[in-house]
C-alpha cells in the first residue's frame, strides 16, 4: 500500500511520519486490495483568541471504492487519531459488506438498519425510517456549525467520476463511507443521474434528472 503525506501551511516532523506508517498497517488489513492512503494535513490560522487548529484528511483508494474521513483538533496528532477512528469504522463496513460477495453472509440493507435503529453503526437516530421520494420537496436542513477559517476567497473544486450504474441502496452505502451529506450516482433502475442525500435524524432524499 503507498502511503503519501502532503501539508499546507505546516511542515509535519519525521515522528509523526513514522506514527502515521504504524498505524496505517491497520488499513492494510481491513481494506480490500488497497491501493493508497492519502493523509493531508492542513493548518487554518483562526483569530488571536482560538489560535490556530490542525485538519487532517484520510483518503483510502481500493478497486471501485473510496473510503475518506477527517477531522479537526488543537494539533494534528490529536485531529489524525479522530479522523482515523472514523476511517477504521468506515473499513470495517465496506469489510462486512464484502463478505456478501463471497457468500459468508448477507449484510443488512440501509432499510433493515433503520428498522433496528442502527444497532449496527452504534449511533442513536432522532427517529427512525427512511423517506426517498422523487417527488418529494426538498427542504433546506439545518446545518452543523462550521468552523470560521475567517475571510478566504470563492475556491470551486470540480471532481469527475465515472458513472457505475447503481441501487439507491448502494448509493446510500457509498456516501456514508466517505461520510458525505450526499453521493451523485447513476440510478441502475431508471439509468438517470441522481443525488441521494442526507435529511433531519436518520431520513434520506433522492433526487433524479428527468
Amino acid at each position: 500500500m503507498e502511503v503519501n503525506i502532503s501539508t499546507r501551511n505546516l511542515e509535519v516532523s519525521d515522528r509523526f511520519r513514522d506514527y502515521v506508517s504504524e498505524r496505517a498497517q491497520k488499513v492494510e488489513h481491513l481494506a480490500q486490495r488497497v491501493e493508497s492512503l492519502n493523509i493531508k494535513v492542513t493548518r487554518h490560522d483562526h483569530n488571536r483568541n482560538s489560535g490556530p487548529e490542525d485538519q487532517v484528511e484520510l483518503t483510502v483508494f481500493e478497486p471501485g471504492h473510496v473510503i475518506r474521513a477527517e477531522a479537526q483538533a488543537s494539533e494534528k496528532f490529536a485531529a489524525f487519531d479522530m479522523a482515523f477512528d472514523k476511517l477504521i469504522e468506515r473499513l470495517r463496513r465496506a469489510s462486512d459488506r464484502a463478505k456478501v460477495h463471497r457468500g459468508l453472509h448477507k449484510p443488512p440493507s440501509i432499510t433493515e438498519m433503520t428498522a433496528r435503529g442502527f444497532s449496527e453503526l452504534d449511533v442513536k437516530p432522532v427517529y427512525a425510517g427512511i423517506l426517498i421520494n422523487p417527488e418529494q420537496r426538498v427542504m433546506k436542513e439545518p446545518q452543523e456549525a462550521q468552523p470560521d477559517f475567517g475571510d478566504s476567497p470563492v475556491v470551486i473544486r470540480r471532481k469527475e467520476f465515472a458513472g457505475n450504474p447503481m441501487s439507491v441502496d448502494d448509493a446510500l452505502y457509498h456516501m456514508e463511507l466517505v461520510g458525505h451529506d450526499f453521493y451523485l450516482f447513476l440510478d441502475e433502475e431508471t439509468g438517470k443521474p441522481s443525488v441521494v442525500y442526507r435529511r433531519k435524524g436518520w431520513n434520506y432524499g433522492v433526487i433524479t434528472l428527468s
